[in-house]
């Protein structure tokens, strides 16, 4: 007897199809599914970060997070790391898809993994749903707080990527920007900040504080505990150690943007309660600044400086403020429009505030006389002396000490744009008793270039170096301005400064008191003839460099009673000076370099008695010194390229001079008699040596060779031209010397003296027809120069013309400061001694330059290495050096 059990088909059919369906619908729909994991666990870690940070704020303020809160959040941690684990596969997984997506090449793989995906979904789905009590105590602080900024924002895109990415770099906490006040600083500062506001980078907060000129701690603490919540209750009971503690407690657990704008001194994030920011807490510092002091305070490695416009982008935003229609009003305005803006030498603040002036003007008149207004007394311009200038004024009022004001108003007498030397602007302070120079010339110079330091780091100057290599600063024309404005007490004074230099003057201006007028500077002009007389009492400087003079009436000296530093340089056709010079009884300066001078007033001269500096540089004319003697208190002479003869008279009267410190000269054939003075020798600065050009008629002398064996602790440049000298000696180091040229000398063979030279910076050798090496290897091994590593601060070689030059030195040396390497004409010199370690520290990195391939190429190297670094960065050039 069978049984028989009768199953209905449609139900198998349905389940089987129903199982088919889910298996594969788990590989149909995972494409689908992987997308909204993706998007739903973003969800809920964007939550979890919300709702962390919300609690983190309530335990600040006291209060406890929600029950269940901890066990939801680490099992968001563990169901990102599963989400994350199981995304790893995807790529493999969907390139396994068969049939439009319906299959997969390996279906149990492909059901397990989309069955995973589906279970992971709606596992994050159900941890997404869950919500918490909301605390109604929690303090509604806005995480970042944009900030206005101007309309107009023009030329600042490169410097704001610069300055973000430089902020985001994992190593730097603390981030410094400086420049002059109205470059742009602020504005740079507000775009980061609304920078933020699009992209957090994770930071929990990002807190502005403005803190001024006056640095007020207790106000900074108050306006981040506003900013981050904390300034509710009886904050403002508390004492400054409890702010610091609670602003501490609270920071301490958050990764914070502090942004500090317009900081004057350091400020102590300690003393604020700041936690100091770091590579492993994440915090960030950005600041703005007028002084590149502060940000070296604020331990700031690389500080970015905010400079002015360039010309272009600088003439683009003042057409933006000026407005399109004022300028097509006429088609003379865009001409004297590019005039204007130049004037404002690319500074945002002077470019919004004329431009907006200049906006209404319709008139090719109006435009014009805004030139003029601008050229003659710019303080006048609508703007400047309530806009601009004030705004400018607060860098000067931080100066410490009224001798720094004193010397950056100096500045103001130059031209404008003006490449104005460094060691001629230290004279002036220095004889105008601005700089106290009783304890000697050169301890006052250090004084005077720690104070133009000072003045280059607080965005008042800008450094650079003229053609020569000589050091330079310059005034930006705003500033200039703004030191006239005070100069002149604030416009109220107008002739306490009279500057017409470099307007093309034929005339002495014209002035209503002269009895007000303090310093007068009408350098760069065409006034041919000093006559007259003026009643300047009260007059100490007056600079008159430059010009077109030809004569000086007796009397136009007889009023000047205060005259201190009277400049006449680069007068060329000036022949003499007046007896009338005897009654400036105040002088301590007198520039005569370049002019026409062809002899001394004797008796003017012997009135002086407190001339301390007489510049005689470059007087071809002048025939002789005689009389200099009786400059008793004569402490700075400079001699250089005057062609008068060195005799026996001319030593003696120079070493009368009992104060003397420095000086500078030129000495010719019959140079024994100030080679034999050590007197002279050790307060020389500069000495060059000048023979007579060698001519067939007279090789036949014979050559001879000379000793610098004396103290010469202060020569700073040598120079040996057109001379037959066979050898040069230097009995003991030179510690200053740092330039030496030596320049068509036919009897040297070598050059070993410089050995006694470790702070050679410069070397010139040029037209040495016979000479062999630079240090010679069997003389430099003699004496106490053995053992010494020459060039240790050599930056330029420059070697021109000299065939038989076989050897610098006979082995490689480390030249760690050398940059520059220029060679022509040295077809003998077959190795240099240079190796792959040769130059690495030189601020550019060493290249050699020549216009010669075929003796670049025949050099013999060290070895491989060297071989690849040098030849990769020479440079061909025809490069006839300049001796100087």
């Amino acid at each position: 007897m069978g049984i028989s059990i009768s199953i209905p088909c449609d139900t198998c059919i349905n389940k089987v199809f129903y199982w088919l369906e889910k298996k594969v619908g788990y590989i149909r729909n995972l494409k689908k599914n992987l997308v909204a994991l993706d998007r739903t666990i973003a969800e809920l870690k964007a939550k979890r970060d919300n709702l962390s940070r919300n609690f983190s704020r309530a335990e600040d303020r006291g209060l406890e997070r929600p029950a269940g809160f901890q066990e939801w959040f680490d099992n968001v941690e563990t169901v990102e790391q599963r989400v994350n684990d199981l995304l790893s596969d995807r790529d493999v997984q969907l390139q396994r898809r068969c049939l439009c997506g319906f299959c997969s090449k390996n279906p149990k793989s492909g059901y397990h993994y989309g069955k995973k995906v589906f279970l992971m979904l709606r596992e994050v789905e159900e941890l997404q749903t869950r919500d918490f009590d909301v605390i109604a105590e929690q303090a509604q602080t806005r995480v970042v707080q944009e900030r206005s900024i101007p309309p107009i924002i023009v030329g600042q895109e490169t410097m704001l990527d610069k300055a973000w990415n430089h902020l985001m770099e994992d190593g730097v906490g603390i981030m410094g920007m400086y420049g002059m006040g109205g470059v742009g600083k602020t504005t740079l500062l507000t775009q980061i900040n609304n920078k933020f506001s699009n992209d957090r980078r994770g930071f929990d907060y990002v807190i502005w504080v403005v803190v001024s000129k006056e640095l007020n701690v207790e106000k900074i603490q108050n306006e981040i505990a506003q900013k981050v919540g904390l300034d509710e209750g009886d904050w403002k009971q508390k004492e400054k150690s409890e702010k610091i503690d609670d602003i501490y407690n609270f920071l301490r657990r958050k990764k914070f943007v502090l942004l500090l704008d317009d900081i004057w001194e350091k400020v102590d994030l300690i003393e604020i309660g700041v936690p100091f920011p770091t590579r492993e807490n994440g915090c960030k510092v950005a600041f703005t600044t007028r002084s590149q002091d502060v940000c070296a305070r604020m331990g700031v490695d690389d500080s970015m400086e905010v400079k002015c416009l360039m010309d272009n982008v600088a003439f683009d935003l003042f057409q933006k403020r000026v407005g399109q229609k004022t300028l097509d009003c006429d088609p003379g305005i865009p001409d004297l429009a590019r005039t204007i803006a130049r004037k404002c030498r690319g500074l945002p603040l002077a470019l919004n505030v004329i431009g907006e002036t200049m906006s209404c003007k319709k008139t090719i008149q109006e435009w014009r006389n805004a030139i003029d207004v601008l050229n003659s007394y710019a303080a006048e311009f609508s703007g400047m002396d309530d806009k601009i200038l004030p705004l400018l004024k607060y860098s000067y009022d931080s100066l410490e000490g009224e001798h720094i004001k004193s010397c950056l108003l100096y500045c103001a007498l130059y031209p404008e744009d003006a490449k104005i030397l460094k060691e001629e602007l230290i004279e002036y302070w220095i004889c105008e008793e601005i700089i106290d120079g009783s304890k000697g010339i050169e301890r006052a110079e250090d004084k005077g270039y720690e104070i133009i330091g000072s003045l280059v780091r607080s965005s008042l100057l800008m450094e650079g170096a003229n053609g020569i290599g000589r050091g330079v600063v310059r005034m930006h024309d705003v500033v200039r301005e703004m030191a006239l404005w005070i100069a002149s007490e604030l416009g109220i004074q107008k002739e306490a400064f009279i500057v017409r230099a470099g307007v093309g003057l034929r005339d002495f201006p014209k002035i209503k008191n002269w009895n007000a007028v303090r310093k007068m500077s009408l350098m760069e002009n065409k006034i041919h003839h000093l006559i007259g007389s003026f009643e300047c009492m009260e007059l100490t400087t007056l600079l008159l460099g430059s010009g077109k003079s030809e004569n000086i009436s007796s009397e136009f000296f007889n009023y000047m009673p205060k005259l201190a530093v009277l400049d006449l340089s680069y007068n060329r056709s000036l022949s003499e000076l007046p007896e009338g010079i005897s009654n400036l009884v105040s002088l301590q300066y007198l520039n005569l370099r370049s002019t026409g001078t062809r002899r001394l007033p004797k008796k003017g001269l012997r009135k002086l008695k407190k001339l301390i500096h007489l510049d005689l540089e470059y007087t071809s004319n002048l025939e002789s010194i005689v009389g200099i003697s009786s400059l008793h208190n004569l402490k700075v002479l400079k001699l250089r390229g005057s062609d008068f003869p060195w005799d026996l008279d001319t030593v003696k009267e120079l070493e009368s001079l009992e104060h003397l410190e420095i000086l500078t000269a030129t000495i010719n054939p019959g140079m024994e008699p100030f080679l034999s003075s050590h007197r002279l020798m050790s307060r020389s600065r500069f000495l060059e040596i000048r023979g007579e050009y060698v001519s067939s008629q007279n090789r036949h002398l014979e050559s001879f060779g000379i000793s610098l064996s004396g103290t010469m602790d202060k020569l700073s440049e040598f120079r040996i031209e057109h001379s037959r000298i066979s050898e040069i000696k230097m009995g003991r180091i030179c510690s200053f010397l740092s330039k030496v040229f030596i320049i068509d000398c036919e009897g040297l063979r070598e050059l070993t003296f410089l050995m006694s030279a470790p702070n050679l910076r410069r070397l010139v050798v040029q037209d040495a027809k016979y000479l062999e090496d630079i240090i010679n290897k069997e003389k430099a091994c003699e004496g106490e120069n053995s053992g010494i590593v020459p060039f240790q601060k050599l930056k330029d070689l420059i070697l021109y013309n000299l065939p038989k030059l076989k050897n610098i030195y006979w082995s490689p040396l480390p030249f760690p400061r050398l940059q520059t390497v220029i060679v022509k004409g040295c077809q003998n010199l077959r190795k240099l001694p240079l190796n792959s370690e040769s130059g690495k520290q030189g601020d550019n990195g060493l290249v050699i330059t020549c216009n010669e391939t075929s003796w670049i190429e025949g050099v013999e190297w060290e070895d491989e290495a060297t071989k690849l670094l040098f030849l990769s960065s020479w440079i061909e050039k025809e490069y006839p050096p300049r001796p100087s």
